[in-house]
């Protein structure tokens, strides 16, 4: 048997019928003739096989003993009760089944020949121990209340898991030492209640076959079926983020088979949104709706019919029973829900409303491909689970909200993890004052004493590439738009074409030579004022000239009502490119958080830009040094160097083959940043602490002094310092950066032109060094000249 642990256990267990026997001695002596005869004949039969008072662990002699053994046992298992009493004689915790009623052997048969009969959840070491509580209390007098519910699970005949308590009546058992056994005493008690998974703690104070048990036990048994569904259900609705589980519909569809002993039957849910009377698919994995069938959402009013509208939506909403699908779909003459229920097979259903407080919060659908199989008298099955699906159904919207909220502070605001910290102190402080009855206000949160950082990727000349777009476009729009005004005029000989046709070549001349602020969107005016009312009027009234309008507002984008095809291929370059440069940070910066909290931002403009702030005031509870500040500078050195390689990478997927350069803004003096409540985002706080934003803000835009050089520039990553500690701890990382080929030995030291309200700024423009394809595991490097000539290749 797959659970006789007798080996090792810390009894040597003998099957015994000495106790019972005793009780035929005893009957010997009665005055009852009936009973005395029949006691001496037991004991008659019994008497040439003394290993039966014994005790014996040859499981070979049970099967030699078989008719003598159900003869002992007649007056434990009456005949009268076999079909009816589920029971066995065994040895505790154990499977040495040798004897059972016939409704136990029924049930045992129709589990299959492959099935083999375990407890449930008693594992070696816990069976062990269980074994050891009896003997503290038979032999040592130690009364230990270790009573816990077992179970066997066993399939019925339909396949339905079945669940049976197990109740052992010990009554028939011996327990006596063997030399192994040490005596106990109440400090040994003791160490062992405080260390119950100490299984060699339990092995050293009673040893294996420390004790011999002689005897049997009477295993009792009771479907519990449908009150263990129950508690199945409850626990399997029990925790957080269950839809997301790959086995929580699996373990749910088996156990409302097992409480309504059916195996066929499937469960789905619906959600239900009050606000827009409208029923939504619940999200998660293996989670059905049968009345949506497949949609997203539904319209209440065009999913039910006002009877089932009644039942489930009404004021005494109850469950919805439809034994057979098939022939209320065809009185109803193809309404609904029986339509959708109809089209995927299902024969019977119930639809169960979760409500609270009188509110539907959504449906639990049982489905069955069997006519009558639900119905409305089993569907009061329900009563005892609903609780509890209302209960999960509560805290799953409750969840939803939280996790719609986190994700919406997450893309939506900068209260990044470094300083959640601060956030909570004063949202408990906040709600202190408001208990207590305090006027409660949200105080700024201000970090002093912390070092910044910044660093930018530019896509360089956006503003050009932008314009080159914009004006391509034009020119496309305006010329077909000439094209169908001169097929018109063609047509109509009317001056008032040929007068918009001078209108729109100005316009293209206008377009051609460059593109002014005004100029887009007078050019969107005069199509939508002037030249799409023409359209629609030739439209209408011309067949010719209909399939070349037809053709020019085919190649319309509708959002934007104009010409949107270089324009399209510029967004979805910077888009795209913005995207991967992200990803790449956040990925990056999470490794930073190991080495030393600090706070992070970044955002995406034409490139992606990024702030850091580092100092005590942020770790809470970490000291800091400015070891993690260098350390912090030296990573973000690296990581701007891997930014610029992914996206040289990315470069030829492009539809627009973009340039980007790199900057970084080194800032030595430190300073108080606030949380600003109405822009929801850090900024420096301060007067003085304002001199870092100008910089931040001009220095992409600053020449190298005397020149007309922009300091930014393809293919270099530009470091920008006032002090000249910054320019030698700057260039230690260089060398160290170059040894591990980020960069060249092209380096230079520029001085910049002031700009307003700020001088004395210097720069470090490094040339990077750039990899070749990771995927080819390629070591090559090369620089930014060398990687164009490559692409080009």
């Amino acid at each position: 048997m797959k659970q006789n642990y007798n080996d090792d256990g810390p009894m040597l267990q003998l099957v015994s019928f000495n106790k019972l026997l005793e009780h035929y001695d005893e009957q010997l002596k009665s005055k009852n003739k009936f009973l005395a005869d029949r006691a001496k004949y037991i004991l008659e039969a019994q008497a040439p096989y003394p290993e039966l008072r014994e005790g014996f662990n040859d499981v070979a002699l049970l099967e030699k003993h078989k008719e003598l053994i159900e003869l002992i046992l007649t007056d434990t298992f009456a005949p009268m009760l076999t079909n009816n009493e589920i029971k066995a004689a065994t040895t505790p915790f154990e499977n040495n089944i040798f004897n059972s009623s016939d409704r136990f052997k029924k049930i045992l048969s129709e589990a299959g020949d492959g099935f083999e009969l375990e407890i449930r959840n008693l594992p070696k070491d816990l069976n062990y121990i269980m074994k050891c509580t009896v003997v503290l209390g038979f032999y040592y007098g130690f009364k230990m209340d270790f009573r816990r519910p077992l179970f066997f699970d066993i399939p019925d005949a339909n396949g339905v898991m079945r669940h049976y308590r197990i109740l052992y009546n010990a009554d028939f058992m011996e327990i006596s030492p063997t030399e192994n056994a040490k005596e106990l005493t109440q400090s040994d008690v003791d160490e062992l209640l405080a260390n119950f998974d100490d299984i060699e703690l339990w092995k050293e104070k009673i040893p294996p076959h420390s004790f011999i048990s002689k005897g049997f036990v009477i295993a009792n048994m009771f479907d519990v079926t449908a009150e263990q569904s129950i508690s199945n259900i409850k626990s399997t609705l029990i925790g957080n983020n269950k839809r997301g589980n790959e086995d929580f519909m699996d373990n749910f569809q088996d156990t409302f088979r097992s409480l309504f002993n059916l195996k066929t039957i499937n469960v789905g849910f619906t959600g239900y949104d009050s606000k827009t009377n409208r029923f939504l698919k619940i999200y998660g994995k293996g989670i059905e709706s049968y009345i949506l069938k497949g949609k997203d959402m539904e319209s209440c009013d065009s999913l039910l019919c006002e009877y089932s509208k009644g039942k489930l939506l009404g004021e005494m909403s109850t469950y919805f029973a439809i034994p057979n699908v098939e022939k209320i779909f065809k009185i109803s003459e193809g309404g609904q829900p029986y339509e959708n229920l109809h089209r995927q097979g299902i024969k019977s259903a119930i639809l169960a409303p979760i409500t609270d407080d009188g509110v539907l919060l959504g449906v639990l659908e049982l489905v069955s491909n069997t006519v009558n199989e639900l119905n409305s008298v089993n569907a009061n099955k329900l009563d005892d689970v609903m609780p509890f699906i209302v209960s999960a159904v509560i805290r799953s919207i409750e969840e939803e909200e939280n996790l719609v909220d986190a994700i919406i502070q997450h893309e939506c605001t900068t209260v990044h993890s470094s300083v959640y910290w601060k956030f909570q102190e004063e949202a408990k402080r906040f709600m202190a004052d408001e208990l207590v009855g305090n006027q409660a206000v949200f105080k700024e949160i201000v970090f002093k004493d912390v070092y910044p950082l910044y660093g930018q990727v530019d896509i360089k000349e956006s503003s050009k590439e932008r314009n080159l777009s914009i004006q391509k476009d034009l020119m496309i729009q305006l010329s077909e738009i000439n094209t169908v005004l001169d097929v018109a005029f063609k047509a109509h000989k009317l001056p008032i074409y040929e007068e918009l046709m001078f209108r729109v070549n100005t316009y293209l001349d206008e377009v051609k030579e460059a593109l002014y602020t005004h100029t887009e969107q007078a050019i969107f005016d005069f199509v939508k004022e002037e030249v799409n009312p023409v359209f629609k009027h030739l439209k209408e009234t011309d067949a010719k000239v209909a399939p070349f309008i037809t053709q020019y507002e085919a190649d319309i984008d509708p959002e934007t009502e104009s010409y949107y095809d270089h324009r399209r291929n510029y967004d979805d370059s910077v888009m795209e490119a913005n995207m991967e440069l992200a990803a790449l940070l956040d990925k990056k910066q999470l490794e930073a958080q190991e080495m030393f909290p600090h706070y992070f931002e970044r955002y995406k403009t034409d490139g992606v830009e990024h702030n850091m702030y580092i100092g005590s005031s942020i770790a809470n509870d970490r000291k800091f040094d400015e070891l993690y500040l260098s350390n912090l500078r030296l990573w973000q050195l690296q990581v701007m160097c891997d930014m610029e390689n992914k996206y040289y990478a990315l470069k030829p997927k492009l539809p627009v083959k973009l340039d980007v350069a790199s900057l970084i803004l080194v800032y030595s003096t430190s300073l108080a940043i606030r949380f600003r409540m109405d822009e929801k985002r850090f900024d420096v706080d301060g007067t003085y602490n304002a001199r870092y934003e100008i910089i931040k803000k001009r220095i992409d835009k600053s020449y190298i002094k005397g020149t007309n050089e922009r300091l930014t520039q393809k293919g270099k990553l530009a470091i920008v310092y006032s002090q000249r500690k910054d320019e030698k701890e700057y260039m230690r990382y260089i060398k160290f950066l170059k040894a591990k080929g980020y960069f060249t030995n092209n380096i230079e030291i520029v001085e910049l032109e002031g700009l307003q309200g700020v001088t004395g700024l210097k720069a470090i423009r490094a040339e990077i060094l750039y990899t070749g394809d990771k995927d080819t595991k390629s070591e090559r490097t090369y620089t930014y000249e060398d990687l164009m000539e490559e692409l080009k290749s």
